[in-house]
């Protein structure tokens, strides 16, 4: 005799089919002077696809001669992603790069074998204060790309495809959906978009990709029969046709995924590796402070300070 699902309670049927797999609450972590909200990594998830870190920045308000002064640190194994709603940060790298991040576009840093970098609000940023708001992102790079050369691009708005339809402005910043393909070639499968929806506007998860999810930066979305309120990601079952409906005040989301790395990854303060071994030398590295030889350099328009490794 064949078994019909029918047929088990426990087994949901048509409307009661949940296509969440798991809702995240992010943690509030306090860096000095303002507050981000951490969804990833969580004890539920490590990663949506290859993304690995995800904080929420601010909404915060700097008043004149203050702001965010992130000293020099490592990376390795992975790419962040930074991505602004309102202000500007600064960023220096040891590449050299020096590069004013404003919103809508998007700072892309590959850190491979290596590489360090500062945030911070200076200059005549700092003198008239602003409020600050936005996304940084981890993408985990996939083994054949971990020990490579360190890369840095910025992309500016104009250059990101953007979608505008039925109640619907979408940015993708990274990737490939919804038939359009940012500029930036990507190590792996992913997507990342911006999307701001009208009241009871409905968006599609992108089809093609394995690992989808979306954070709500305001407002609330609807899927299935349960609201969800800003401050949440949802993280949707692979395989499923998925759609969000914006609440009565509207909404904005980051949505992204993609396709899921060939293992785990292990993590300790800024670095992402596929081995314990890969992070105990990038530790050993940074410990030695060798800037003129060494692994790691600082950025030559900020090598005064470096934040030091954790003893742990």
């Amino acid at each position: 005799m064949s078994w019909s699902p029918i047929l088990d309670h426990s087994i949901p049927t048509g409307d009661a089919v949940d296509a969440i797999e798991t809702v995240i609450v992010p943690r509030a972590r306090d860096l000095g002077g303002f507050e981000v909200r951490r969804a990833l990594p969580s004890a539920k998830r490590q990663m949506v696809g290859p993304f690995i870190f995800f904080d929420q920045i601010g909404p915060v308000e700097f008043l004149t001669g203050q702001g965010i002064d992130i000293r020099p640190h490592p990376h390795i194994g992975l790419a962040t992603v930074t991505y602004l709603l309102r202000g500007r940060l600064h960023h220096r790298d040891s590449l050299g790069s020096n590069q004013w991040i404003e919103p809508g576009a998007v700072n892309w840093m590959s850190a491979g074998h290596g590489i360090t970098h500062s945030e911070r609000t200076d200059g005549p940023v700092r003198d008239t204060g602003q409020e600050l708001a936005g996304v940084q992102t981890w993408v985990a790079l996939p083994k054949d790309a971990e020990d490579g050369g360190a890369s840095f691009t910025h992309v500016g708005a104009a250059e990101l495809p953007f979608l505008d339809a039925e109640g619907k402005k979408v940015r993708l910043v990274l990737g490939n959906a919804w038939g359009e393909r940012a500029p930036l070639p990507m190590p792996s499968e992913l997507f990342y978009a911006d999307a701001e929806l009208a009241p009871g506007a409905w968006l599609p998860l992108p089809e093609e990709h394995e690992d989808r999810g979306i954070y709500i930066l305001s407002g609330s979305v609807t899927s299935g029969r349960d609201s969800y309120e800003a401050g949440r990601m949802l993280v949707f079952r692979p395989g499923d046709r998925v759609a969000v409906q914006a609440g009565p005040a509207g909404a904005r989301l980051v949505v992204l995924g993609g396709a899921t790395l060939e293992g785990p990854r292990f993590i300790w303060w800024n670095f992402v590796a596929s081995s314990r071994e890969r992070i105990e030398a990038a530790k050993e590295a940074w410990r030695a402070g060798d800037w003129m030889h060494g692994r790691f350099r600082l950025p030559p328009d900020d090598d005064s300070e470096f934040i030091p490794a954790p003893d742990r």
